[in-house]
């Protein structure tokens, strides 16, 4: 039998007569560690910052466009050929299967201003169900409503951005500001939603769809619209409803069965799967490349440990004369590197955390600091102590106890 506690002792003991040799040996599992720790924080904090995005923009969205038109060949890009109305979007919200809510829409960029304070920015012709598809939500004031949109009244609703640009800590509602050169009423400001990529979605206006064709942008033809964006009942439902809106959209533009769509859908489920396996991958990246730092700190404890068999061989030696099997011997040095392993294991884990928290302070980016990976790197790091540990270990078994005094 295995005498666990005094092996455990001497292998202790032996630790710490050598300090400085132990921290240098530990200091390869406490970087690996560290650099797991940090990696997958920030992979998984990235992931969750990709999925809020993709939630913020609403999602089980198909977005309707106009098509493409073209000149000399050249495709001047979606929506350049204006054939969408609000007659489209009603035949949708009535005969599609499938869907929550349609929202058309229009917008354009446009110089804004109050008092002495200008700002360029988005101004977006909606009806009140737009809100909801896209998940925007009102701070102060009240939306657009049925009322404003028949009468084609000049309200309109504030993004954060343009309420900061404009107003300061000024109260915007019932205050009149300028879109080009007409007067609109601020009815209300909606909720903050932060950065999208590169786009900013609190730096935009609401203003009624109606008002908007009749007295802002105008129109190609009565009712015409930018978009249709349709929100499907589910992810399930978001096939069928796509297959409905082309049927109805064929129908309703008398398109012939060998004429191409005047029309183009694109759906935010397929983008949103696309972003999230990215993102997945990236954390994946990051993790491997990480693991590749234990698996170096491995190696320098087998090196180091190799180096220790050779200085200490008379001690195993006089061990071995006094009675100790070659099972002690491989034992003892098992102990040291798995305690050496542990021991940098932990520290990497308080550097790392320390590390995430940081990194998250100063470039004010996303880190998600979970218990599973902790425990994973720390088992890893046990793992390879024992794994890079046993070679050595093995290799001091073997000596020759007549050999091993004889050593200098």
């Amino acid at each position: 039998m295995i005498d666990f506690k005094s092996t455990l002792k001497i292998a202790l003991n032996s630790l710490k007569v050598n300090k400085m040799r132990s921290a240098l040996t530990s200091l390869g599992i406490i970087i690996g560690v560290s650099a797991v720790i940090v990696m997958l924080a920030i992979g998984e904090g990235t992931n969750r910052q990709v999925q809020a995005n993709m939630e913020s923009m609403g999602s089980n969205l198909l977005t309707v466009r106009s098509a493409s038109a073209k000149s000399g060949g050249i495709s001047m890009g979606m929506g350049s050929k204006p054939t969408l109305s609000v007659k489209d979007a009603e035949a949708i919200r009535k005969t599609a299967r499938g869907i929550d809510a349609v929202a058309p829409l229009m917008n354009a960029s446009k110089q804004v201003m109050f008092g002495n304070q200008n700002w360029s920015t988005s101004v977006y012709g909606i009806t009140s169900p737009y809100l909801y598809v896209k998940n925007y939500e009102m701070e102060l004031g009240r939306t657009i409503n049925m009322e404003d949109d028949n009468n084609a009244s000049k309200v309109c609703i504030i993004g954060k951005t343009v309420e900061r640009e404009l107003f300061g800590d000024v109260n915007p509602v019932d205050k009149t500001i300028r879109i080009g050169n007409l007067p609109f009423r601020v009815i209300g400001t909606l909720k903050a939603k932060g950065q999208s990529g590169p786009m900013d979605q609190d730096d935009l206006i609401f203003i009624p769809l109606s008002t908007a064709q009749r007295k802002v942008f105008g129109t190609d033809f009565p009712g015409a619209v930018n978009q249709i964006i349709v929100k499907a009942s589910s992810i399930e439902d978001t096939a069928v409803a796509l297959s409905d809106i082309k049927d109805i959209l064929r129908r309703c533009h008398r398109l012939g069965k060998s004429q191409e769509n005047d029309f183009e859908i694109r759906n935010s489920a397929e983008f949103q799967e696309k972003m999230k396996s990215t993102a997945q991958t990236f954390a994946i990246l990051l993790a491997s490349i990480a693991s590749v730092s234990l698996i170096v700190g491995g190696i320098g404890i087998m090196n180091i440990m190799l180096v220790s068999v050779t200085e200490r061989t008379k001690e195993i030696g006089i061990r071995m004369a006094i009675g100790a099997r070659a099972l002690d011997i491989r034992m003892q040095f098992l102990i040291e590197a798995l305690v050496l392993s542990l021991l940098g294991g932990m520290i990497g884990v308080l550097l790392g955390v320390l590390i995430a928290l940081l990194v998250a302070g100063i470039f004010h980016t996303a880190v998600v600091i979970s218990i599973a990976p902790i425990l994973l790197s720390f088992t890893f790091s046990g793992l390879v102590g024992i794994g890079f540990g046993y070679y050595p270990a093995y290799k001091a078994s073997l000596l020759n106890p007549i050999e091993a005094l004889r050593y200098e």
